[in-house]
């Protein structure tokens, strides 16, 4: 093991597991899942929004803008949404027709953008989406001061330090609060790190493991934990709620960030995750947590799993 922040994410995990009062892992039902999914073949779809750019440069900016602000679940039941589009596809497609429009955002604009501007963005013009907008524009003046003062207000340089290392860009975008998705449970650290990882996952792909999306150590990246994997995970039978919780959850009640219950769902779900991939593998499919997260997020799409009501939570860290 190298002892970097892939292995604490999983160490972390696994201990939560190990103790978890209110989710629990189906061992049957997650063999009945790994088998389903090396039968039905291990090829995620390619996510329209990250269709890459002629320019790279407005690729690669794109991809980190679209990332810092890839939060929000807990709001999406009050985002003004286009027609057909999840909560997500409707934030990014906005933030894609801007950029198609007017280009990237440098760093000094990132850095003075309002509520305001950021409501006009991305549609938003009710009460209710309000406080959602407010952190989009602290999220994205926070990118901006990142670039500035730590990377000569520049993407490609903030790539760069990272060394083709993923770990080590996941700890330079945990210098930023919103990304800092650390939390404590029964008296230890578990840290996530959901959108970093996801950032290193998205440049991957977008760039096809070249240039700035070449990181030797990506396929080390775990599952990106939010609320809707799990949730799959859950439909899927491999994840169990006891009946407080899963009331709690059919009711709408939102659950208080960090507190046992949010952290067990996303640490659980993502040592289930680690179990699946060992199965998979066993089974003799190619897979790893990055593609297994993508294969089951794009199997929380169906109309049969959007009809269950997943847990809500509003953090800026999913």
């Amino acid at each position: 093991m190298s002892g970097d922040v892939f292995d604490r994410i999983r160490l972390a995990c696994a201990r939560v597991a190990e103790v978890a009062k209110q989710v629990h892992i189906d061992a049957a039902g997650l063999e009945r899942l790994a088998g389903e999914l090396v039968v039905s073949g291990i090829e995620p779809l390619l996510d329209p929004v990250h269709e890459p750019y002629e320019d790279p440069a407005t690729t690669l900016a794109f991809v980190m803008t679209l990332d810092a602000i890839n939060f929000g679940s807990g709001w999406f039941p009050q985002l003004r949404k286009r027609d057909g589009c999840s909560g997500y596809f409707s934030v990014a497609l906005a933030l894609r027709e801007r950029f198609d429009a007017r280009g990237a955002w440098s760093a000094a604009e990132l850095r003075t953008l309002t509520t305001q501007q950021c409501a006009d963005v991305f549609g938003q013009p009710d009460p209710d989406a309000q406080e959602l907008m407010a952190h989009f524009a602290q999220a994205l003046r926070d990118l901006g001061a990142w670039l500035e003062e730590r990377h000569a207000g520049s993407f490609e340089v903030a790539v760069a330090a990272a060394g083709c290392c993923a770990a080590r860009l996941v700890e330079g975008l945990a210098q930023m609060p919103f990304y800092r998705d650390v939390t404590r449970y029964s008296g230890f650290e578990v840290p996530l790190y959901k959108r970093a990882q996801i950032t290193a996952n998205d440049l991957a792909t977008a760039f096809g493991g070249a240039g700035p999306g070449h990181f030797d150590d990506i396929e080390r990246l775990t599952m990106f934990a939010d609320n809707l994997v799990p949730h799959v995970l859950r439909c899927e039978g491999a994840l169990v709620y006891d009946a407080e919780l899963a009331g709690r959850i059919e009711s709408g009640e939102r659950l208080a960030v960090g507190e046992p219950a949010e952290v067990e769902i996303r640490a659980v779900g993502l040592h289930a995750v680690e179990r699946c991939v060992a199965l998979c593998r066993a089974a003799g499919a190619s897979v790893g947590a990055r593609l297994l997260d993508t294969l089951l997020w794009q199997r929380g799409q169906r109309p049969e799993i959007k009809a269950h009501p997943r847990h809500r939570a509003r953090s800026t860290y999913y």
